[in-house]
């Protein structure tokens, strides 16, 4: 009984990776001193991950997987955070803000973002042009 328990848990993490775009390591619980972990590959100009999920108090790990041969950036915040980075010069994210670093082509990066309040996030790249060309998702922060 404990086996078949144990598979269903397991079918319901997969499910729920597939639905919430995380890998199924992520959905399974990847841990490390209480920060979790997700992966996020950037390919041909596109986030791995469209829509995200976590409980407010989470401390998420994002690693940041450039393969595209060109700069990008991952950006983390508000609608209005999204809208002031699609219209700054700003284009060099060091990690010295949670949640915002710019990734080179061809490199990983890290950044750490704890989530506080339920609701609504957004995430996008702020290069010229690529966040109108659709490289953005959103982060749902629940009770």
């Amino acid at each position: 009984m404990t086996k078949v328990v144990g598979a269903a848990a397991a079918a319901i993490a997969a499910a729920a990776a597939i639905l919430f775009g995380l890998h199924a390591a992520d959905a399974a619980g990847r841990h490390a001193g209480g920060v979790r972990t997700v992966d996020v590959t950037i390919r041909y100009s596109h986030f791995s991950v469209s829509h995200l999920s976590f409980p407010a108090g989470t401390t998420v790990r994002f690693v940041i997987r450039n393969d595209d041969p060109i700069d990008h950036e991952f950006i983390l915040g508000t609608r209005g955070i999204q809208q002031l980075m699609e219209h700054t010069k700003e284009r060099l994210h060091t990690g010295s803000v949670p949640g915002q670093i710019s990734v080179p082509a061809e490199t990983t990066r890290t950044t750490t973002f704890t989530f506080g309040s339920p609701g609504g996030l957004l995430f996008g790249c702020h290069l010229p042009g690529h966040y109108r060309y659709g490289m953005r998702g959103g982060i749902t922060v629940t009770r």
